[in-house]
C-alpha cells in the first residue's frame, strides 16, 4: 500500500515563500513520476507540477518561474518550492503518484496553503 504524507503548508503573506514536502512509503519511489496538484475553494483540482523518474519537470503556466519541483530518491521525498506567492496560489495542495507496480493512483491527505494579500 502506497502512502503519501504532505507537510509544509501554512499561512504566508503575498510575495513570500513556502516549501512543501511529500514523503512516500510503500512504493518503488524512484521509478515513479510524482506530481503536485492543488484545489482552490469552488474550483477543480489542477496539476501544478510533475517530476518524472529521470528528473525532468513540467509546470502549469500559472506557476512557471515561481515554483520548483524536486525529488530526493534516497529520502523517498518530493518537494515543491513555492516563491513569490500570491492570493491565487491559495489552495489545498496534494501529492499524487501513479504507481507503476500496482497500476493505481494514490493521493496524500493534502496541506493547506493560504496566501494573505
Amino acid at each position: 500500500q502506497v502512502q503519501l504524507r504532505e507537510s509544509g503548508g501554512g499561512l504566508v503573506q503575498a510575495g513570500g515563500n513556502l516549501r512543501l514536502s511529500c514523503a512516500a512509503s510503500g512504493s518503488t519511489f524512484g521509478d515513479n513520476a510524482m506530481d503536485w496538484y492543488r484545489q482552490a475553494p469552488g474550483k477543480q483540482r489542477e496539476l501544478v507540477a510533475t517530476i518524472s523518474s529521470d528528473g525532468s519537470t513540467k509546470y502549469a503556466d500559472s506557476v512557471k518561474g515561481r515554483f520548483t519541483i524536486s525529488r530526493d530518491n534516497a529520502q523517498n521525498t518530493v518537494y515543491l518550492q513555492m516563491n513569490s506567492l500570491n492570493a491565487d496560489d491559495t489552495a489545498v495542495y496534494y501529492c499524487h503518484v501513479f504507481d507503476i507496480v500496482t497500476m493505481r493512483h494514490y493521493w496524500g491527505q493534502g496541506t493547506q496553503v493560504t496566501v494573505s494579500s
